[in-house]
């Protein structure tokens, strides 16, 4: 009971966070450092989609090294891709699942499990959002269902953050045009 208020909490405390800020870098900051927090993990990440190579490319992290964070080049069609397509995936053992990319890096890292929950716009993946630990862990489907609702608010809030940064650049235009005819 005490891990499910203590979820309950840190979403009322993100969902507020997140409801104020227009900058998706804090947002996605805030979302892993939470998560990494309230689950007591190794180690949370947040990757966005970069939809001309095909890779997923981090955002944000919190308990993860530079040197697992920078080990290559993260293919959306081979490490865990099925999460972007099929929902969440939990691998109790990383060291043995084909789906890691980077088995050795995990290793080095101390990565025993990994949960990896799509984040979703309008039933499009636009990045994944990734739970690590150090020891062999069978995630919960409180665990699952905590991440994703924290990947859809991260998911939306970065949508929202697209969508305003377009509209001021289209209002910038449209200045621009009316001060050249004047």
């Amino acid at each position: 009971m005490e891990e499910k208020i203590r979820n309950y909490e840190t979403m009322l405390a993100v969902t507020k966070e997140i409801s104020m800020s227009k900058d998706p870098d804090v947002v996605v900051k805030l979302v892993v450092e939470n998560i990494h927090k309230s689950l007591k993990t190794k180690g949370c990440a947040l990757f966005l989609l970069n939809r001309k190579t095909k890779e997923l490319e981090i955002a944000a992290s919190s308990g993860l090294s530079d040197e697992y964070l920078n080990k290559g080049p993260i293919s959306a069609l081979r490490s865990i891709a099925q999460s972007l397509e099929d929902g969440p995936i939990a691998i109790f053992d990383v060291s043995d699942d084909p789906r890691i990319q980077y088995p050795e890096a995990a290793k080095n890292e101390g990565i025993a499990s990994i949960l990896s929950v799509p984040i979703l716009v309008r039933d499009h993946p636009i990045g994944a959002l990734r739970v690590y630990t150090s020891d062999p862990w069978e995630f919960t489907m409180d665990d699952v269902n905590f991440v994703q609702a924290l990947a859809q608010l991260a998911g939306m809030r970065i949508e929202l953050a697209r969508i305003y940064s377009g509209m001021a650049d289209s209002i910038d235009l449209l200045k621009s045009k009316v001060y050249e005819k004047s």
